[in-house]
């Protein structure tokens, strides 16, 4: 398989954001010092859905997310950012930053938000 037939295929980047999401979960528990089970508590999950995702045995729809980007030619890229530089970000866009999120962006967002 060529790298651009890979780049191309649904099971590269079905495999590629479950692996990302690993990596930002193991990470987290690393630098929280925690165990699978207090993750599991902290999300309000089991500790077998937590397990599931950990060892890249899920699949959650993602599936249809990369399905549909490669059918409009695109590749899907989910990035992780701490909560603290997303408002950084967002506060340097409104001063002519690279970080920009545009108006109806931010509207939209917050209006979608359900804060508990």
């Amino acid at each position: 398989m060529t790298r651009d037939e890979l780049l191309h295929s649904r099971e590269y980047w079905i495999a590629k954001i479950q692996l990302d999401l690993f990596s930002q979960l193991d990470k987290y528990m690393s630098e929280n010092d925690i165990s699978r089970t207090q993750l599991a508590e902290k999300l309000g999950v089991t500790k077998g859905y937590v397990s599931q995702i950990l060892n890249g045995d899920f699949d959650h729809k993602i599936s249809k997310l990369v399905d549909l980007a490669l059918a409009m030619g695109k590749v899907p890229q989910i990035n992780y950012m701490d909560v603290q530089e997303y408002i950084d970000a967002e506060n340097r866009s409104e001063n002519n930053s690279p970080y920009r999120f545009s108006k109806s962006f931010r509207a939209d967002y917050s209006a979608n938000l359900q804060i508990a």
